[in-house]
């Protein structure tokens, strides 16, 4: 199972490269970044962890990606995303978000159906990876 969020997640993995040249984009466009993480990638966990504070003043790409570089170090089986803000009055949002780094095995969700009154059914997902303890969650072996 290949996790699918934010923008370029149907293409192949971005090489070390095609991140800086998508970070000095997002500085030319005055866009600040922001480096995150999370062991739990479900849809709906939007809030992940923050790698440092945004990077509201760093006007150099290698700032971005020696950053990145240290965050990967220490989280080198984590999902990383980078993330520019637009915060031109008119928008205040994200303007791109992508995956710069995944764990070496991704265990995928299951869909879950739960029957309730008046023959309801609703379906809920479930992250193969949180049935392991937090930091635990990706260990070493082969992809299926």
């Amino acid at each position: 199972m290949r996790l699918t969020q934010g923008t370029f997640s149907y293409l192949p993995d971005l090489s070390d490269d095609e991140i800086e040249s998508q970070v000095a984009y997002c500085l030319k466009n005055g866009w600040p970044l922001n480096i995150e993480y999370t062991d739990d990638p479900h849809p709906r966990n939007t809030y992940w962890e923050m790698w440092g504070i945004p990077m509201f003043d760093e006007k150099d790409p290698a700032g971005v990606i020696s950053a990145l570089a240290e965050c990967r170090k220490t989280y080198p089986r984590h999902y990383i995303r980078l993330t520019a803000y637009d915060r031109s009055p008119a928008q205040q949002t994200v303007a791109l978000s992508f995956l710069v780094n995944r764990p070496p095995h991704e265990p995928g969700f299951r869909l879950e159906r739960q029957a309730g009154s008046d023959r309801r059914i609703r379906y809920q997902m479930h992250s193969y990876a949180t049935d392991r303890p937090a930091n635990e969650r990706y260990p070493d072996h082969q992809a299926d």
